[in-house]
C-alpha cells in the first residue's frame, strides 16, 4: 500500500470533492485509489495499490488546488500529460505590487494573453494565486513554461509569441525530416 499527503487550500476543497463527493469518487475510481479530506485543515490523504496512481492524484489535486478545473486536471491520468507549476514570486520578488504586475502581464488584457499562450503551446494554463500553472504534453508544456518564463522576466509578448512560433515551424521541419 502506498500513500502520500499534501495539503490544498481551504477553498478549493469543495471543487476536490464535487457535488455530492462525485468529483472525488472519479478521481478515486479512474486511478484505483483512496482519498480522504481533512476540510478544517486542508491535508489530503491518498492511498492506493500502485505508486504510480497515487503520484498522478498527488498531481491531479495539485492542479486543482492551483486554479484548475477538475475536467481539465483529469487530463494528467493520460500518458505524456505532465503539470509544472511555476512560482511568480522567483521572478517578482517580495512586493505585492510588483506580484500583481507580473502575473497581470501572463494573464493580459481581459485574459487576451493567456489564452493566446494556451493556442500556441497546446496547453491549458491557470493563473493562481502566487503561481502560474501549465497542464499539457510534456513537450508543450517544456515550451509554455518557457515562454511564461520569458513573459514573467519582462519579455515584450510580441517577442515570446513569435519566439513560440519560430519553436513550432523547427518541430514541424524535424518532423518532416524524420518521415
Amino acid at each position: 500500500m502506498y500513500q502520500d499527503q499534501l495539503k490544498i487550500n481551504k477553498e478549493r476543497i469543495p471543487i476536490l470533492i464535487g457535488k455530492d463527493g462525485s468529483i472525488k469518487k472519479r478521481i478515486e475510481s479512474r486511478t484505483s485509489t483512496k482519498i480522504k479530506v481533512d476540510s478544517d485543515e486542508g491535508d489530503v490523504f491518498i492511498k492506493g495499490e500502485d505508486s504510480y496512481n497515487v503520484y498522478i492524484v498527488r498531481m491531479i489535486i495539485n492542479a486543482i488546488s492551483r486554479g484548475f478545473n477538475p475536467d481539465i486536471a483529469m487530463m494528467l491520468t493520460l500518458e505524456n500529460t505532465t503539470l509544472e507549476i511555476i512560482n511568480i514570486k522567483d521572478y517578482a520578488g517580495k512586493s505585492k505590487a510588483r506580484l500583481a504586475i507580473v502575473k497581470a502581464r501572463v494573464i493580459g488584457t481581459q485574459g487576451k494573453s493567456k489564452h493566446l499562450l494556451e493556442q500556441l503551446t497546446h496547453t491549458d494554463i491557470s493563473v493562481y494565486g502566487k503561481t502560474v500553472a501549465i497542464i499539457g504534453r510534456v513537450e508543450n508544456t517544456i515550451l509554455a513554461k518557457r515562454a511564461i518564463e520569458m513573459v514573467l522576466k519582462g519579455s515584450k509578448h510580441g517577442n515570446v509569441y513569435s519566439w513560440l512560433e519560430r519553436q513550432h515551424e523547427n518541430m514541424r521541419n524535424d518532423q518532416d525530416i524524420n518521415t
